[in-house]
């Protein structure tokens, strides 16, 4: 079995990867440092294994956090590492999820490549003593539970408990429209404390191996690595995050304006953005939904969802958060083609339902290829 090991030395690197992984979201990389370094303190190991590695019968789950930032920040994240250690409720949730299905869980795949999200996983993995599986459902990070490759494959989101902080579990055990899940999971949380978490997407080894997009730990590993090099060398480390990537460049500028807002448990916001130097005269939208969802340059789309937007600081090429950006901010867009599995999961019927720009404001869009956008 293929395994990739990680030492201290590994967190900064992978938690940069991570954090431009996760185009704009995927959680706070500051938080996932405090769970690594949590879980180094506490003698924790993680195991990552590679998609090819895993056994064709095992059972593999999913799962996270759910909640309110500003819930946690009026705790404080080490408040919240610490009651873990009591009561951790993704670790709660998953064992039910093993009642549930009837089945050993054999290992805990990440949802999304992100600064906290998939550390998340790491953390629970070791706690339980399974593996953590090098590869997730979307090779970014997105907003919404049923944006996955696995949805779009035909793997079932359900059945979903959900565990809020209170020690209460909610089960959905099927949904006809996949977002009904999420809109219950935010009606949990928010009955439950604000705090809680989710289990989803039972599936199989062979399921696992057609469906996943490989990868989340190893690659953020090898552009932090990256990123970490230019940086010491004194060279561009945005070119190093966009070679690594196989990304283009899109825009270098200044936000201009930003037009937010909370709705329904999510941040929006539409950031315009105006060309500096070389993209002097030029500029460019970005259409936020938690995630960089949509970038249009000149007034013409380029990179749609599901292919990732990655928003760089442009002097470090660290990724940013897009709650943190503001007006005055400088900012290199990169955009790349989204893995060939989650571009055929998004194709697919259910797919176009899950994925459709409709979900982050633009029913007036349907997606194209970033390559057919901007030749």
């Amino acid at each position: 079995m293929s395994h990739l090991t990680l030492t201290r030395d590994d967190v900064e690197p992978l938690l940069e990867g991570l954090a431009i992984l996760g185009t704009g979201g995927g959680g706070s990389p500051h938080w996932g440092r405090l769970i690594l370094e949590n879980d180094l303190a506490h003698g924790r190991k993680w195991n990552i294994v590679s998609l090819d590695s895993v056994p064709d019968d095992w059972t593999i789950v999913c799962g996270g956090m759910m909640g309110s930032v500003k819930a946690i920040e009026s705790i404080g994240f080490d408040k919240v590492l610490e009651g873990w250690e009591a009561d951790f409720p993704l670790l709660r949730v998953t064992r039910y999820m093993g009642e549930l299905i009837g089945r050993r869980i054999d290992a805990m795949a990440p949802f999304e490549a992100g600064g906290l999200n998939s550390p998340i996983v790491l953390t629970l993995a070791a706690r339980m003593g399974i593996a953590a599986i090098d590869g997730d459902a979307l090779g970014r990070s997105a907003p919404e539970t049923q944006m996955t490759s696995w949805h779009g494959h035909g793997v079932e989101i359900t059945p979903m408990p959900l565990a809020d902080s209170y020690g209460n579990i909610v089960v959905v055990s099927k949904a006809v429209e996949p977002t009904y899940v999420d809109e219950v999971g935010r009606w949990v949380v928010t009955k439950g404390g604000y705090l809680g978490a989710n289990n989803h997407h039972p599936m199989t080894g062979v399921q696992l191996k057609q469906t996943t997009v490989p990868g989340t730990f190893s690659r953020a590993l090898a552009l932090g690595r990256a990123v970490h090099a230019a940086r010491a060398a004194g060279r561009d480390p945005v070119r190093a995050a966009a070679d690594l990537l196989g990304a283009r460049h899109l825009i270098f500028g200044r936000i201009e304006s930003l037009q937010e807002e909370e709705r329904t448990g999510f941040y929006f916001s539409t950031a315009q953005i105006t060309g500096l130097g070389p993209d002097a005269g030029r500029t460019a939208r970005l259409t936020i939904k938690n995630e960089a969802m949509l970038c249009s340059l000149d007034e013409r789309p380029v990179t749609i969802f599901p292919d990732p937007i990655y928003l760089l600081e442009p002097k470090t090429g660290r990724g940013l958060m897009s709650i943190a950006l503001t007006a005055g901010h400088e900012i290199t867009l990169l955009g790349a083609s989204a893995h060939p599995r989650l571009r055929a999961a998004a194709m697919t019927e259910a797919g176009r339902k899950a994925f459709s720009p409709a979900r982050f404001g633009h029913p007036d869009l349907i997606y194209r290829p970033m390559e057919a956008l901007l030749p």
